[in-house]
């Protein structure tokens, strides 16, 4: 009996990774089968019938995704203060759209925001540049996903990137075509018990070997247990002055730019389609309510570890590898390696590994969406635990995509061919157009996965960026101002989405170099992760101003308003 409990705990992270992600998958796959769509309501809103608690954790499994579980820790470990903008901007944003716009939504009774702009601004028009936009959006953040899946696989499966994004896209495609919104939702809730157990187990075990505390945020304030007396952030900022970098705890991004990527981020999450599809899948707005505050909870479990483990992961990494002989570096080092996500460049020939902020004498470049993934194998923890950081990465990636590719489908089956392509289609053919698009999602997610236009939350950042310069607008007008018409919307959201794709075709993907060469030039000092703020405030200026210039909406638009505001009888959705 001894002799197999030690062949078990012998076990290499290869074979813990296949043993625990089979198992995950498997119960994914599963749950699909049990679940599976039967109508077009079960595909899109999963029957409306979800309970409030399992919906929060639904929601919550759709809102954490690869950034948040792989990338924004990363992120929080070589910005150090300045990442933090990612922290309070996706927090604040969950809480703007849980209490100023998902109960008004809901009572409207329009499952996908192209339909509630469809009909609220009473325009196809409106209807199709709302669809173009959530394609958009869906796209770039699934791309980011799809690029999370690639690392997980790329470095615990020992498949190249590419591969691993084909491994992703096939699992994904499965569960979402065949289970539909019903078998996402109950994949998702068994997919947030996987991520959130295999991100606070690493951080529990580390927080306990560095600093003797068990609670990983009260651990990142904590004195070391070496003796020293020293704190935890007094030695990173030590250790990162010493290699030139700025000290942990300062930031060095301007003030603007940190206002404006906060900001994006914030309303950029008010409207995401596929986080306000969910207040769909419960049966009456209370329940919208109720989902909405249990899965903040479940969230705020992840968001207040995610700044604990970033230090952790900073200190051990640059411990373990800076000024380090090359030909004694540690497996770890060497695995990743192998993926191009961790490089060396012995510029002096020494065989030392020199890490220093100055680019000319740098020799070290490691891709900040390995931190959180590499950090149990830095600090040496079981390999049990490194493969359950790989199923948690995959269930965060792949429960997100998912929820995504639910959007792009309901966007092109419902939004496009029902209501306005072929309006006579009957349900059965909606349904299959509606699976026909998620197939066709997949592939085209697949490709921005394998060739994405940045690091896992710089690409979701640009998503966010997206939906604020177009939706949020659109829909914060659309219910708190009657008078808002149909031409102010569309031309709002046309000039936001226009601009915020000009900004970042010129700074992301380096189009117009021979215009603008220089990144110094930066419209007021914004980087593209914040400029959906001033693409944001320019769709508010033009469709106000459009709006003033142009007739009122009809009168039973106005009603509806004026209706979806008044608490009372909230339980039922408006009929119209």
């Amino acid at each position: 009996m001894m002799n197999k409990i030690f062949l078990v705990a012998q076990l290499d992270v290869q074979t813990w990774t296949y043993i625990l992600v089979g198992i995950t998958f498997t119960i994914y796959i599963g749950i699909a089968i049990w679940s599976r769509a039967g109508s077009t309501k079960d595909f899109y809103v999963a029957g409306g019938g979800v309970s409030p608690l399992a919906n929060g954790m639904a929601t919550a499994a759709d809102w954490m995704s690869a950034a948040s579980f792989i990338s924004m820790a990363g992120i929080i470990s070589f910005a150090g203060y300045d990442g933090a903008v990612y922290l309070m901007g996706w927090t604040g944003g969950y809480v703007l759209l849980a209490l100023l716009l998902a109960p008004y939504l809901r009572k409207f009774g329009k499952f996908t925001v192209p339909d509630f702009i469809g009909d609220r601004y009473y325009s196809k028009t409106a209807r199709i540049v709302a669809v173009f936009c959530a394609l958009l959006v869906s796209f770039t953040y699934v791309a980011g996903q799809m690029r999370g899946v690639g690392i997980v696989f790329s470095r615990f499966l020992e498949v190249d990137i590419n591969t691993g994004v084909i491994v992703g896209m096939l699992i994904v495609l499965f569960y979402a075509v065949l289970g539909g919104m019903k078998g996402i939702t109950y994949t998702q809730v068994a997919q947030y018990c996987v991520l959130i157990f295999a991100f606070m187990v690493p951080a529990i075990f580390i927080s306990i070997q560095m600093t003797g505390n068990p609670i990983p945020q009260l651990g990142f304030g904590s004195e070391l247990n070496d003796g020293s007396g020293t704190y935890l952030l007094d030695k990173l900022d030590g250790l990162s002055t010493e290699l030139g970098f700025s000290e942990y705890t300062e930031g060095s991004k301007s003030m603007i730019d940190i206002f404006a990527i906060t900001l994006a981020l914030m309303v950029g999450t008010a409207g995401l389609p596929h986080v306000i599809v969910r207040f769909f899948t419960v049966k009456r707005v209370k329940d919208a309510r109720k989902s909405a505050g249990i899965a903040l909870l479940f969230i705020v479990i992840l968001y207040t570890t995610a700044p604990a483990v970033a230090a952790f992961a900073r200190t051990n990494m640059i411990e373990t590898v800076s000024k380090q002989s090359y030909a004694n570096v540690p497996e770890w080092f060497r695995k990743w390696e192998t993926t191009g996500l961790i490089k060396f460049d012995d510029k002096n020939n020494d065989g030392l590994i020199s890490y220093v902020a100055d680019e000319t004498k740098n020799e070290l470049t490691v891709d900040r969406d390995i931190m959180v993934l590499a950090n149990p194998e830095i600090a040496k923890l079981p390999n049990w635990v490194i493969a359950l950081v790989a199923a948690g990465g995959l269930a965060a990636a792949l429960s997100t995509a998912a929820g995504l590719l639910l959007v792009i489908s309901a966007s092109v089956s419902h939004d496009l061919i029902k209501k306005i392509i072929k309006p006579s289609i009957s349900e059965k053919g909606e349904l299959v157009a509606a699976r026909l698009s998620a197939v066709g999602a997949v592939c085209v997610a697949g490709y921005f996965g394998i060739n994405p236009p940045g690091f896992v939350a710089a690409v979701v950042a640009l998503a966010f960026g997206l939906a604020a310069a177009s939706f949020f607008p659109a829909i914060i007008l659309g219910i708190f101002y009657k008078r808002m018409n149909k031409e102010g919307a569309i031309a709002g959201m046309i000039v936001g989405i226009v601009s915020m794709l000009l900004y970042m075709m010129k700074y992301k993907l380096g189009w117009f170099d021979d215009v603008l060469p220089d990144k110094s030039q930066w419209w007021f000092g914004i980087s593209p992760e914040g400029f959906g703020t001033i693409a944001m405030l320019l769709n508010f200026i033009v469709s106000i101003t459009i709006m003033k210039f142009t007739k009122a909406p009809p009168q039973e638009v106005q009603d509806i308003v004026e209706h979806i505001r008044i608490p009372s009888g909230a339980g039922e959705a408006v009929q119209h």
